[in-house]
């Protein structure tokens, strides 16, 4: 009996199986990299910065007459006050004595005034009577029955009763000039008088007081008391000089205060348009939509939405490159290939892509992974993705 058949068959079948495990063995050892999928998010892109919250509008509120005593204060710290409203009082008395002495000055000038107009008539009254005899003794003379002398005596009898109706008329315009002089010092008492009450000159809230009861009031000291007007406050945030020219105003934002677990709404009111070449940073003045949640210096952070939109986006784990470029590594039926991209809006974990993928592709989740372009993988399905937060 014959045995190389049966050994010859049994070595071709171990052959055989020899080679389908070496053509397996490729397949099996491909590395298992985790990979993410390219999907649509809702993202909003943030500009951060942080300051202090401040007046929108600061009053100064200064006593408008000088060397009145204070005489008593209508208002306190923290008190919010109207437009108009009576503040605090000054001393009246000495300004009543000057406004009755003024008022004296009038009377004088109107019994001035009384007696330059009688003048006056008296002085019309006699310039007539020597008007109508200078006018006889010419009609005489011209006929030859007065003599020169007495024609020119007339003359001057009219010429001198003319002169005391000018004199009289000067001494009235005199008289009326004394009296607006002392109307003009009524109305300047008066003034005074209505300055001793100091009034708000526009509504607010009550942040500084230095008026105290007994003081001489002085425009050259202190403000006797600062508002700020109509209460209202804002935040005077430093952010990076690049991210001022993604800021303009009308854009929402969010700020963030010690104590307050909820965020408090604002508004971007004035974007300076300077930077500070020191620091490098520009100033955005946020108006705070409430501003009983804060106070006047207190320190705030502030969050402002500057764009808000669906997009594709993959984990920030994903990209990868240099100074030069962005990529990623993306899977295509196994393989590896690298892919330059080009990103937008960042949060939350997750990057918009605005070229260079679309939605549904799958790339390398860290880029960090030992992969090179061309490699072969396995890839893994990671869980899912982090949610960008919906505003």
């Amino acid at each position: 009996m014959d045995f190389r058949f049966p050994i010859l068959a049994a070595t071709f079948l171990l052959l055989t199986a020899v080679s389908g495990t070496a053509q397996q063995a490729p397949d099996e050892a491909l590395p298992a990299i985790t990979v993410s999928r390219v999907e649509t998010h809702a993202l909003t892109a943030r500009v951060q910065g942080s300051g202090f919250v401040a007046p929108v509008e600061r009053v100064l509120i200064q006593p408008q007459i000088e060397g009145q005593a204070i005489e008593s204060i209508a208002v306190d710290l923290g008190d919010r006050v109207k437009a108009g409203q009576v503040m605090a009082r000054l001393s009246q008395s000495a300004l009543d004595l000057a406004l009755n002495e003024a008022k004296a000055q009038v009377a004088g000038a109107e019994a001035a005034i009384a007696q330059a107009r009688a003048q006056l008539v008296q002085a019309e009254a006699n310039r007539r009577d020597a008007l109508r005899t200078k006018q006889r003794t010419d009609e005489l003379a011209r006929r030859g029955a007065a003599t020169q002398a007495a024609a020119d005596s007339a003359d001057a009898r009219f010429e001198a009763a003319d002169a005391a109706v000018k004199a009289a008329q000067q001494g009235l315009v005199a008289a009326q000039a004394q009296r607006e002089v002392a109307e003009s010092r009524v109305a300047d008492v008066q003034l005074k008088l209505k300055r001793t009450r100091i009034e708000a000159p526009v509504a607010g809230l009550v942040v500084e007081k230095n008026a105290m009861v007994g003081a001489i009031a002085s425009a050259a000291g202190a403000p006797m008391f600062t508002l700020i007007r109509d209460g209202k406050l804002e935040l005077v945030a430093d952010v990076a000089e690049e991210d001022t020219l993604r800021l303009e105003p009308g854009q929402k934002a969010e700020l963030s205060v010690e104590g307050r677990a909820q965020p408090i709404s604002g508004t971007v009111r004035l974007v300076e348009p300077v930077i500070d070449p020191q620091t490098r940073l520009g100033k955005v003045h946020v108006s705070i939509d409430d501003p009983a949640q804060v106070r006047s210096g207190m320190f705030a952070e502030v969050s402002v939405i500057v764009a808000r939109h669906e997009a594709p986006a993959i984990p920030v784990s994903a990209i990868g490159g240099d100074n030069a470029t962005t990529s990623v590594m993306k899977v295509e039926n196994g393989t590896v290939r690298r892919v330059g991209i080009e990103t937008g809006i960042r949060e939350n974990g997750l990057v918009e892509v605005t070229s260079g993928l679309n939605p549904g592709d799958l790339v390398v989740t860290k880029a960090g992974a030992f992969v090179r372009d061309g490699d072969r993988i396995n890839p893994v399905m990671a869980a899912t993705a982090p949610a960008a937060v919906s505003n």
